[in-house]
């Protein structure tokens, strides 16, 4: 094993093969081919052309269908870029008023029972006194931990039952 060459020392000429049956390759096709100056490399650059103007065409379709997504979730009119109008502050304002309106129908937090808001204003009483020794305050903050606590476990009984 490995004593041997893998390769025939004797023969160094290039093997040819020789087919049983003629050719049916027109002389047109084989003269084309001959004098056709197209290489690989040349091929290679021309297919990488065409694959990046695919890419490119295709990132750009994206971007205008997201671009228009955006739009209509928005609700702005679509803009052209042909006509380069610019948003007039009349209309800003109309959509701010609409975005205001919208918030405001939203449903309203409720308010904050007074003991959580009392603990809360303790806390933070505490931590303006202390400016320089917030640790002193844990007190405090263990007292609205607690209630913040007491009002979570309302909730959660009020939304099981």
């Amino acid at each position: 094993m490995g004593s041997s060459a893998s390769k025939p020392s004797g023969s160094s000429t290039p093997h040819v093969w020789k087919g049983s049956s003629p050719t049916s390759v027109s002389q047109d096709l084989v003269d084309s081919l001959q004098s056709s100056n197209e290489t690989d490399v040349s091929r290679n650059q021309t297919l990488e052309l065409q694959v990046q103007a695919r890419v490119a065409a295709e990132l750009k379709r994206i971007q205008e269908a997201e671009a228009a997504a955006l739009n209509e979730k928005l609700s702005l009119p679509p803009v052209d870029d042909a006509s380069d109008t610019t948003l007039s502050r009349d209309f800003v304002n109309k959509e701010v008023d609409v975005l205001k309106k919208k918030l405001e129908s939203r449903r309203k937090v409720r308010e904050i029972p007074d003991s959580v808001e009392s603990a809360r204003s303790d806390v933070v009483r505490c931590l303006r006194d202390n400016d320089r020794r917030p640790l002193d305050c844990w007190k405090e903050v263990e007292a609205f931990k607690e209630e913040v606590r007491r009002l979570e476990k309302g909730w959660v009984d009020k939304v099981v039952s």
